[in-house]
């Protein structure tokens, strides 16, 4: 690592000089209304300060060509509408920058008056967000440090979101667990976009979302609007981006989690009529060092590989047609004569193979209708496949015994229809229908802690989940706006369905000054594994009563204050309650709850539950953020909150995912080098600082008579872990090779640079016949180098 750092620092500035030319670069794209979602002509695109500018055509469309590299302001103004300022566009020699932005119509405007509005960055991207949502950058993922190339790791420095968990991204908000979150891409649900991942969890070690073929997405943590539904704790919902549709580029990139990548976007036609494609493939960087005989730190090398793509075709007169897809394998062994008794998923005793397999693909149609209304229709399909199986070496045993063996196939046929209607410059209204049947084909049997095999689940069918919603925007004034709707759930499995009312109401204190109070009546269906789930009777039959269990409801109550105190500066506070209900129980009176589940690879195995758990929310979130400019941003998030659940027994107990208070401190700082200034250095730090979760002590005299991890009911939730904390540092340089139109970035992340010991889990060693903490990842340094070209 040394030998490393010190190529680097040698090396790279020297690389500085090599590159010094008067670069320029292409930034374009297109500005449409934002509710109606029409190009807009003649607006005005200017860099200020500057002799650059132009105007958009009858499609929308703008092209500056000649932007010298570096970061520039960009300010999109004409007649009837916000003027909209974006600072700090990245422009390098690599690639061409597309910026597409969206303009809000001015209500009480002038003809001939141009009205101004301060740019207001963070903000959701979906016109009828309200509380407790804000949108990201892909750059702001590649950005900060720790955040291993990893769309849900950056969420984890957002207020609301804890994370003490270095081996997996699972997003716990609010006190939540992970199966609370809804992923979307495209506007369609998806199943988990992990590897590694298992039936009914959100989360893994690994994420399989190609970071590079992102583009600005919004991120929502309490009373979303009313379209998103099947969701009580928060929704990622995700766009991919177009590729380029003028121009051949490509990336390669090296990344020590993500992996070896190549991707290659460009125009589908020659005459570039509008249609472009993008294809990104990665491969597990710990497999090419294995196949290299290279030593990658453990002797279970995880193996995965994904492929991704986007086709977007020109408008016609059929209307507006992309493709999109996700492709991703992924598998482990461990083998327990090569592991180390103190192994975090894995025991010294038994072998263990696992490989998953996901596909999606979907196609999304926009037809406009009339002037300021379109029908936008998705559909997809889904396909998840996981295998696993384990053998357990017995003590005097010659040879190994087959103890588990599961298998699951899970399905999904989704179809979202919507019609977006802009009745006038103050209200949009927009309606549609969500359905997807589920298939799943489930087979889990274990011997484990049984005299013979005994099967857990067994099931093959499908079922349909039906989503009815409709929602407005009514702007009374420029300061006073209302978002309200209406969404409806059906569950065919057991005919579970409810109605959910959603409001939010905004009022501008001042041009910088504004106060939100949102609702939301949110309803989540229970985990695959929980409904599917059957414990063998006396008699030899088998208790599936989860099946008939109803959804977990969830009332959300958000008062959120949104101060743009200087320039670049925004100050934002939100205060929470959510009251939680229905939540799946057993029958006699313990402390289970399946609220406290979902943060691991398999769920309680608990048959007969009952809906009438209960659980309280409630805390207060600030966020002070700089966004970036003139070389500098910091992000700061704090959270207090309390997260409490009652199981059969109505005694009141933390949540697992209780930790009290999190605390994140994000900052980085960049320097010009070079030439004219037109490459860079940049430091990141983040530190991250939260209570510890909950857990249920192992009982350990019962795991030693029946060989197998037990934990003591009587006491659910009564110990807690010590605090998380975690700093993490890194460098980087960005270098620009104009001659050749390349883009090279360089960073050393150093996380847990205080090697602090984090717990993971108090377990139970089966060798070992004791109860001792396993410790989360120590010090690790991740590299990543991109070259665009």
């Amino acid at each position: 690592m040394k030998r490393i750092i010190a190529v680097l620092c040698i090396s790279l500035p020297a690389l500085t000089m090599l590159y010094a030319q008067q670069p320029v670069q292409t930034v374009k794209g297109v500005i449409t209304d934002k509710a109606s979602e029409r190009p807009l002509v003649n607006v005005s695109v200017l860099i200020p300060g500057t002799s650059l500018g132009t105007k958009t055509d009858s499609l929308g469309r703008y092209s500056l060509p000649a932007v010298p590299l570096g970061r520039h302001q960009l300010s999109f103004s004409i007649v009837g509408y916000k003027t909209i300022t974006i600072p700090e566009v990245l422009v390098t020699a690599g690639k061409q920058v597309v910026l597409d932005v969206p303009l809000d119509e001015a209500i009480s405007a002038l003809n001939g008056v141009t009205v101004t509005s301060r740019t207001r960055k963070g903000m959701a991207a979906n016109e009828f967000a309200g509380s407790s949502a804000r949108s990201f950058s892909m750059e702001e993922v590649t950005r900060y440090a720790g955040g291993r190339n990893d769309p849900a790791r950056l969420a984890s420095n957002f207020a609301g979101v804890a994370t003490t968990n270095d081996s997996r991204n699972d997003i716990v908000v609010r006190g939540n667990s992970p199966t609370a979150v809804l992923w979307r891409m495209e506007g369609v649900p998806i199943p988990s976009p992990n590897h590694f991942s298992t039936l009914g969890t959100t989360g893994s070690a690994v994420s399989a979302l190609n970071t590079n073929a992102l583009k600005n997405s919004d991120f929502y943590t309490g009373a979303f609007p009313a379209e998103f539904g099947n969701a009580t704790g928060a929704v990622f919902d995700i766009s991919l981006r177009n590729g380029n549709k003028d121009k051949l580029e490509k990336t390669i990139q090296l990344n020590m989690f993500s992996g070896l990548e190549a991707m290659l976007e460009g125009p589908l036609s020659r005459n570039k009529n509008g249609s472009s494609f993008l294809v990104g493939y990665r491969y597990s960087f710990a497999q090419i060092g294995q196949s290299l005989g290279l030593d990658v730190g453990t002797s279970a090398v995880p193996r995965y590989q994904d492929f991704t793509f986007h086709f977007n075709f020109a408008k016609s007169k059929l209307g507006r047609f992309s493709i999109f897809g996700l492709g991703a394998t992924s598998g482990i062994d461990f083998i327990g004569a090569d592991i180390d008794s103190t192994d975090l998923f894995a025991n010294k005793n038994e072998d263990s193979y696992f490989k998953s397999r996901i596909g999606l693909i979907g196609v999304k149609h926009t037809l406009d209708i009339g002037r300021n209304s379109y029908l936008r229709t998705v559909v997809s399909y889904s396909h998840v496949k996981s295998e696993g199986d384990t053998y357990r070496y017995y003590e005097g045993a010659h040879e190994r015994t087959y103890l588990t063996e599961q298998s699951t196939t899970n399905t999904g046929l989704r179809v979202s229809s919507f019609i977006n209607s802009k009745m006038n410059n103050r209200f949009t209204v927009r309606g549609g229908l969500l359905a997807e049947q589920i298939g799943l084909n489930t087979f889990l049997r274990t011997r484990d802690g049984r005299p013979d095999w005994e099967t857990i689940r067994d099931y093959n069918g499908h079922s349909w989940l039906l989503q009815p919603f409709v929602q407005g925007k009514y702007r009374f004034t420029e300061k006073l706006s209302l978002n309200t709707g209406l969404h409806g759930i059906y569950y065919a499995l057991n005919s579970s369905s409810a109605l959910e009312p959603r409001a939010s109401v905004n009022y501008a204190i001042a041009g910088n000054k504004s106060i939100t109070f949102s609702y939301g009546l949110h309803h989540k269906q229970q985990p695959l594994p929980v409904y599917m789930y059957q414990e063998r009777q006396p008699d030899g039959s088998y208790n599936q009563q989860n099946r008939e269990l109803g959804f977990t409801k969830a009332h959300h109550y958000v008062l959120g204050y949104d101060w743009s105190f200087a320039r670049d500066w925004r100050l934002k506070a939100e205060a929470y309650y959510q009251s939680v209900s229905n939540a799946p129980v057993e029958q006699i009176p313990t402390g289970f709850s399946v609220l406290n589940s979902g943060a691991d690879f398999t769920f309680p195995e608990k048959a007969g539950l009952v809906n009438k758990g209960t659980a309280s929310n409630r805390g207060v979130e600030l966020t002070v953020e700089k966004f970036f400019s003139r070389g500098f941003y910091l992000l700061a998030t704090g959270s207090l909150f309390d997260a409490k659940y009652k199981g059969s027994d109505q005694i009141e107990r933390n949540s697992t995912f209780n930790n009290k208070n999190v605390l994140n401190v994000l900052v980085g700082r960049e320097w010009k080098i070079g030439y004219q200034g037109h490459n860079s250095f940049t430091i990141d730090i983040k530190c991250s600082r939260s209570g510890g979760r909950y857990y249920t002590p192992v009982d350990l005299d019962r795991s030693i008579a029946l060989q197998k991890e037990v934990l003591d009911e009587t006491r659910y939730n009564s110990e807690q872990l010590k605090s998380y904390f975690r700093l993490d540092t890194r460098f980087g340089f960005r270098l620009n090779n104009p001659g050749k139109h390349r883009s090279h970035t360089i960073y050393l992340d150093l996380q847990n640079v205080t090697n602090n010991e984090n717990i993971f889990v108090q377990r139970y060693n089966q060798v070992t016949r004791k109860v001792g903490a396993v410790n989360q990842i120590g010090f690790f340094p991740d590299i990543l180098y991109r070259l665009q070209f």
